[in-house]
């Protein structure tokens, strides 16, 4: 009879349950609550509370904005760890200490932050409001906000690989006679993109989620800029709506999960089809 395993790190069974009981308290126990609350409404009225006008635009604002700020950040927050991690410049550290700036600001601060510097008199919307660039209080004021917000996840998420990635594959190429742009596309993205997407599924689950920014510089007018967890606040705290509020943070958990079960999903074909 083989022998089990030797394990140098003992008291395996004590730590997986305080594991399980803290993802319990902290994840799961209020999952469930909410699902069984959300399970006492009657199908007609879940149906009819979730598909609304203003939930509906609350919806497609959320998920649109969060996508396209996603997006936005996995195209410039890539770019900006490739500058971090691949050149040696003057200030390098203090930008690189920057990136996690959106990390420490209360979300609070940094819609006050984005208002003062894009509002009407803010440094950037002075010469902004002039030629018709209003980025406060309209949807393009939700995408800066939950870009801003996103920045460190793409960032964070790619600079270790970046930092590990062997030089001599591209070195080789260049070599061998390949341009920057054939080793960009057949080496690099390949190489990248499932790290990419990663950072780009961890910026679309923060933006989903946001809420102090964007009461802040969307003024959270219905059916133009108010997001769903704006909704579920004016919900329940503004007309005492439980109901409408689980309804909504419920489908608002569901498609969440879907949308990042899909990318995850997608992220394991990419990773298996290089390999």
């Amino acid at each position: 009879m083989a022998d089990k395993k030797f394990n140098p790190l003992p008291g395996f069974g004590l730590t997986m349950g305080y594991t399980l009981l803290y993802l319990s308290v902290l994840i799961l126990i209020p999952l469930v609550g909410l699902f069984l609350r959300a399970a006492q409404i009657s199908p007609s009225d879940f149906w009819h509370l979730i598909s609304s006008e203003r939930a509906v635009a609350a919806f497609k604002l959320t998920f649109g904005a969060s996508f396209l700020a996603a997006s936005i950040n996995a195209v410039f927050g890539s770019l900006l760890a490739w500058v971090l991690v691949r050149y040696d410049f003057f200030g390098r550290r203090f930008i690189d200490a920057m990136v996690d700036f959106p990390f420490a600001l209360p979300t609070a601060v940094a819609g006050l932050t984005l208002c003062s510097l894009l509002g009407p008199n803010g440094w950037l919307g002075h010469f902004l409001f002039p030629i018709g660039i209003h980025a406060v209080y309209t949807r393009l004021a939700v995408v800066i906000a939950l870009t801003f917000v996103g920045l460190p996840f793409v960032v964070r998420t790619l600079q270790p690989v970046l930092q590990n990635m062997d030089q001599e594959v591209e070195e080789a190429a260049a070599t061998l006679g390949a341009s920057r742009l054939r080793t960009f596309v057949q080496i690099l993205v390949p190489t990248l993109f499932p790290t990419v997407l990663t950072g780009f599924a961890l910026a679309f689950a923060r933006a989903v989620g946001e809420y102090g920014s964007i009461a802040f510089v969307s003024a959270n007018l219905r059916l133009k800029t108010e997001i769903v967890p704006s909704l579920i606040v004016d919900r329940l705290l503004g007309s005492h709506d439980v109901a409408g509020a689980t309804a909504i943070a419920a489908t608002l958990l569901v498609l969440s999960f879907t949308v990042l079960a899909a990318i995850n999903w997608l992220e394991s074909k990419v990773g298996s089809f290089n390999e």
